[in-house]
C-alpha cells in the first residue's frame, strides 16, 4: 500500500505539475489572444485611418473636379456668348455683301450699257428723221442733251 501511496503521490505532484502547468498553458493562451486582440485593433485602427484617408483624398478630388467643371462651364458660356455675337456680325456682313455684289452688278449693267458700241458717246442715238412734230415724236427723239437740274429741287 505503501507504494499505491507514492503512487498517488507521485500522481498528486503530477496533477498538480499538470495543473500548473495547465495554469500557465491558459496564462499563455490568454497572452495570445490579448496580443492578438491589440493587433486587431491596431490593424483596424489602420485600416479606418485608411478608409479615412482615401476619403479625404476623394473629396479633394471631387472639389478639384468641381472647380475644373465650373471652369469648364464659365469657359463654354463665354464661348457662346462669343459665338452668338460672332454669328451676328456675320449676318449683317452678309447682307452688306448681298447690297454691295447688288450695287456692283447694277454699276458693272450701267457700264456695260455706256460702253455698248450701238451708243453714240454715252448718249443712247435713235436713228429718226429730223425732228418730227407728229404725234409719234416723243417716242422717236435723239438724247444728244443731257438732263441739267440745280440742287434746289432735291431740297425740301
Amino acid at each position: 500500500m505503501a507504494s499505491s501511496s507514492g503512487n498517488s503521490n507521485s500522481s498528486g505532484s503530477t496533477l498538480l505539475q499538470i495543473s500548473g502547468s495547465e495554469g500557465d498553458l491558459h496564462q499563455l493562451m490568454d497572452e495570445r489572444k490579448r496580443k492578438r486582440m491589440e493587433s486587431n485593433r491596431e490593424s483596424a485602427r489602420r485600416s479606418r485611418m485608411r478608409k479615412q484617408k482615401y476619403l479625404d483624398d476623394l473629396m479633394a478630388q471631387l472639389t478639384l473636379l468641381r472647380k475644373d467643371n465650373n471652369q469648364i462651364l464659365t469657359s463654354i458660356n463665354f464661348i457662346t456668348h462669343h459665338y452668338f455675337n460672332i454669328e451676328a456680325e456675320n449676318s449683317v456682313l452678309r447682307a452688306q455683301y448681298m447690297e454691295l455684289s447688288q450695287r456692283l452688278d447694277s454699276l458693272n449693267h450701267i457700264l456695260n450699257y455706256l460702253n455698248d458700241p450701238t451708243l453714240n458717246n454715252g448718249i443712247w442715238v435713235y436713228e429718226t428723221e429730223p425732228f418730227e412734230t407728229s404725234a409719234d415724236s416723243f417716242t422717236n427723239f435723239t438724247l444728244n442733251q443731257p438732263i441739267v437740274a440745280s440742287a434746289d429741287i432735291f431740297q425740301y
